[in-house]
């Protein structure tokens, strides 16, 4: 048999073994929602239940302890988190690359060594700057910080590094300035990578937890990461709750991936071609 014809069934069957292994909890998350107190540990798993329940998803979207309300806070902050994120990262990655100026190269590595620094360092200066602002305890404690990625910065400044000189030379010679490159000719182009990062910034924030918790009191303002709290009860778990609800929470990540999938191996792709 051809060598690489093993090498690429071996390859495929690591590559399957790692994918179950992946989806296996996300399976049991929906078998779970779906079943009753009794049956969540019962073993060997029952993967599907002899009666769905429906009464765990019901309850999730209705009634007093509603995710409606967290839903909506967290789409809120995401969305725009990540409309600010794309912006920004934009325009700092286009002077970053395409811009010539004294210290430009330094300047960029001392920004991206802040990616060194762990978040969670920076809880306290954050909570005062926060407090001090008068947006402790808001949404905007969480969308302004948000709109600032260095990694989003260093993702389009490797697409715009791809993009030929010639272009922008071309637009000079006609009398275009910088500002006016960028949003007719270059911005365009960078459409994969601009999809890119708004899915991968939409997953963090819909996800974000640890800053949820620490600058967010009250409950009116919980994100859906926030509210899965809820299903923690004095003396035990609501696992059936809990997991039909978090069931609810991928619903707008497997939106955005169905969206946006094509986008995504184009705009890694584009992005790494320049270091």
């Amino acid at each position: 048999m051809n060598k690489a014809i093993v090498t690429k069934s071996i390859t495929t069957l690591i590559m399957l073994f790692f994918s179950i292994v992946m989806i296996v909890p996300f399976l049991w998350m929906i078998s779970t929602s779906f079943k009753t107190p009794a049956e969540v540990f019962r073993y060997p798993i029952q993967w599907i239940p002899d009666h769905f329940n429906w009464s765990h998803h019901i309850k999730v979207w209705s009634g007093q302890g509603s995710f409606v309300p967290y839903y909506l806070n967290s789409l809120k902050v995401a969305v725009l988190s990540t409309i600010g994120a794309v912006s920004l990262s934009a325009l700092a990655a286009y002077g970053f690359a395409r811009i010539e100026f004294k210290g430009r190269n330094t300047m960029f590595l001392v920004y991206l060594s802040m990616m060194m620094v762990p978040p969670q360092v920076l809880f306290v200066p954050k909570f005062i700057m926060f407090d001090w602002a008068g947006i402790y305890n808001t949404h905007w404690a969480l969308i302004l910080p948000g709109m600032f990625t260095i990694f989003g910065v260093f993702m389009m400044r490797q697409f715009f590094l791809s993009v030929p000189h010639e272009i922008s030379e071309a637009a000079f010679i006609d009398g275009a300035g910088h500002f006016r490159i960028f949003s007719r000719i270059i911005l365009p182009m960078a459409k994969p990578s601009l999809a890119t990062l708004a899915i991968i910034d939409f997953s963090w924030h819909w996800n974000d937890y640890e800053n949820a918790l620490v600058f967010l009191i009250d409950q009116d303002l919980f994100t859906v990461p926030l509210g899965l709290q809820n299903f923690i009860l004095e003396n035990n778990v609501d696992y059936n709750g809990m997991m039909a609800a978090a069931t609810a929470g991928i619903i707008p990540m497997i939106l955005v991936f169905l969206l946006g999938q094509k986008y995504i191996i184009e705009g890694v792709a584009s992005s790494a071609v320049k270091g």
